[in-house]
């Protein structure tokens, strides 16, 4: 079945006037129009193309790459605004559709918006939706604590910036937690710092994640975790102390909480450690 708003990969079937016809080795064809159609190429052999609908609503191929493809997330710019709606420039020749229903605010010629990019069932067309957080969902999170994930910049707000995570949830990097400049549509990598009781996930920027960490860090967090979170240690206890209890040197020890503290997983006083 030949996916609209994918990359397909599909046979040449055969030459014609207008270009070449694909298949699917199903029932399925479609056209690569002229323009697109490589300076050598064979009957029977496999290409791989970027279906959507041309001007008269007409499956197509392109050898071309989109900024986004249906399921996905990317920042476009605004070509027009019509009675109808707007008309994105997501690199192809017909421009990417976003109906007024589907601008979280209204936009502008010019503009650079945040969409996903989906297939409406009534239309069946590939059309844009700056109403992003309507197509993430952290009733059933597929990430925990610590992994390391995938995020694309969404919108600001009072307390941090929101993400959106693996494509799939929605997450709040906080001010504390961002030590350089981020945009609307950045891509990123972070870990999951924290999964609240409601299911929202805190998001730092940090490379260092649970599974990252060195042996010995890994060791204290999860000592931290079988001991209610605090571990009467810390900088100034003495080596008998920390042998006795962690089975580590002091030395390893004061690496290992540095770590956690610059990773800000921990607090120090002078009670000993805390998990944060």
């Amino acid at each position: 079945m030949i996916k609209l708003g994918e990359y397909n990969t599909l046979e040449i079937l055969r030459d014609t006037e207008p270009g070449l016809f694909l298949g699917d080795g199903e029932d399925g064809e479609v056209l690569l129009p002229n323009r697109y159609v490589p300076e050598e190429f064979e009957i029977g052999e496999n290409i791989e193309v970027f279906v959507y609908l041309d001007n008269e609503e007409r499956p197509v191929a392109t050898t071309d790459s989109p900024y986004i493809k249906r399921g996905d997330f990317a920042l476009l710019r605004c070509n027009q605004v019509t009675k109808f709606g707007a008309f994105l420039d997501w690199g192809l020749v017909k421009e990417l559709f976003c109906p007024f229903k589907e601008q979280a605010f209204k936009m502008k010629t010019g503009g650079w918006y945040l969409v996903h990019c989906y297939l409406d069932e009534e239309s069946e067309r590939l059309v844009a939706s700056s109403k992003t957080n309507r197509f993430l969902d952290n009733k059933e999170l597929t990430v925990s604590q610590f992994d390391e994930v995938d995020l694309i910049v969404s919108h600001p707000s009072e307390i941090g910036m929101n993400v959106i995570v693996n494509k799939t949830h929605t997450g709040l990097i906080f001010k504390d937690d961002i030590y350089k400049d981020i945009s609307v549509g950045d891509r990123l990598k972070g870990i999951v710092k924290k999964v609240r009781h409601d299911n929202k996930l805190d998001i730092s920027l940090n490379q260092i994640g649970y599974r990252n960490i060195e042996p010995n860090a890994e060791y204290i967090l999860n000592e931290l975790k079988d001991n209610s979170g605090f571990i009467p240690l810390q900088d100034k206890s003495s080596p008998e102390e920390i042998k006795e209890q962690l089975q580590m040197s002091k030395k390893s020890f004061k690496k290992a909480i540095g770590s956690l503290y610059k990773e800000r997983l921990i607090t120090i006083d002078e009670k000993g450690i805390t998990l944060i």
